[in-house]
């Protein structure tokens, strides 16, 4: 089987302390420490299980600058055969339905039986697989937690309101937006990192997409954020003390002064 899995640099926000940006409409990138977006970690832990499982490779694809390449190969010291940077300056601003637009040229120069994203990046859309998978008119599933090979299908398992699980089959070609707590992700080594420092990692543009820049970036945006804040605080929480019983006496009472209850 062959998988691909998106992946995306992203600000790590372990390592930084982040803050708005002078014309409020993005975070200050400058000096920031990046990593592989969370998600993404269990979407490629999962494919090098099934691959493992199944047989096959796994490629990791990435849209960004030269520095994405970091992620690619973080991990594919993890276990991923393959990387691939989708990077031009026409790629630049793109919003989720160019950056779908732009993976789909890449899953249409391979031959991939499953593309997997993370369920969410850091902007906390949770667009892009949805978009990619209506581009290439693939069945998709959202924050799915198990999968299952099944003689050409899969038998996945989502994750719904209520902590109940909903099961499905679904065909490949397919794409699977991945949610945390489907694995645990394998620790990466020096070792392994490594081992693939100087792997070449071919990089692809939108002529070789066979993209028209128009399309994506700045030139091809549908969204544009125009605001970027942190809330408020707000006063603080006022704490009930006592016995259960006076407890709930104090509830209902502030409940009724503030016209929850009559």
């Amino acid at each position: 089987m062959e998988i691909l899995v998106c992946v995306k640099r992203v600000p790590d926000t372990a390592e930084n302390e982040i803050e708005i940006n002078s014309e409020g409409n993005d975070i200050e990138r400058d000096d920031l420490v990046y990593s592989v977006n969370e998600w993404d970690n269990y979407a490629v832990e999962e494919a090098i299980q099934i691959v493992d499982k199944v047989g096959g490779s796994v490629t990791v694809v990435t849209v960004g600058d030269d520095e994405s390449e970091e992620v690619l190969r973080r991990e594919m010291a993890m276990g991923a055969e393959n990387g691939l940077l989708l990077s031009d300056d026409a790629f630049e601003a793109s919003d989720g339905k160019g950056i779908a637009t732009i993976l789909a040229g890449a899953v249409k120069k391979g031959n991939y039986d499953l593309i997997l994203t993370g369920a969410q990046a850091d902007d906390g859309a949770a667009e892009v697989g949805g978009m990619l998978a209506a581009i290439m008119d693939y069945p998709y599933a959202s924050l799915v937690n198990t999968i299952e090979v099944q003689d050409g299908k899969l038998k996945i398992g989502r994750e719904v309101e209520g902590g109940n699980q909903d099961m499905y089959e679904i065909e490949m070609p397919c794409v699977l937006s991945i949610q945390t707590g489907i694995n645990e992700p394998r620790y990466v080594g020096i070792r392994g990192i490594r081992k693939v420092a100087s792997v070449e990692i071919p990089k692809q543009g939108a002529s070789d997409l066979g993209l028209d820049p128009s399309s994506v970036g700045e030139a091809g945006k549908k969204v544009n954020r125009v605001d970027y804040f942190v809330p408020e605080m707000g006063e603080g929480a006022e704490m009930l003390e006592g016995s259960t019983e006076e407890i709930i006496e104090k509830l209902i009472d502030y409940l009724k002064a503030k016209g929850g209850l009559k």
